[in-house]
C-alpha cells in the first residue's frame, strides 16, 4: 500500500511541478485547428458515403432490371 501512495504523490508531484501546461492562447487556437479538421473530415466522409450509396443503389438497379 505504501508504493500505491508514493506514486500518488510522485504524479502529483510531477503535474503540478514539472509538467508545462499549455497557455489559454495555445489552446483556443489547437481547438480552432481540431475543429475545422473535424469538419473538413466529416464532410469528406459524408460525400464518400453518398457517392458509394448511389452507385450501390445504381448497380442493384440495373441487376434487377436485367433479370426481371
Amino acid at each position: 500500500m505504501s508504493s500505491l501512495v508514493d506514486f500518488l504523490k510522485g504524479s502529483y508531484n510531477e503535474f503540478r511541478h514539472k509538467v508545462e501546461w499549455p497557455k489559454w492562447s495555445d489552446l483556443q487556437s489547437s481547438t480552432i485547428v481540431v475543429t475545422i479538421a473535424t469538419v473538413i473530415l466529416a464532410l469528406f466522409t459524408f460525400g464518400v458515403d453518398e457517392l458509394f450509396s448511389k452507385s450501390i443503389s445504381n448497380i442493384i438497379g440495373m441487376l434487377i432490371n436485367v433479370f426481371n
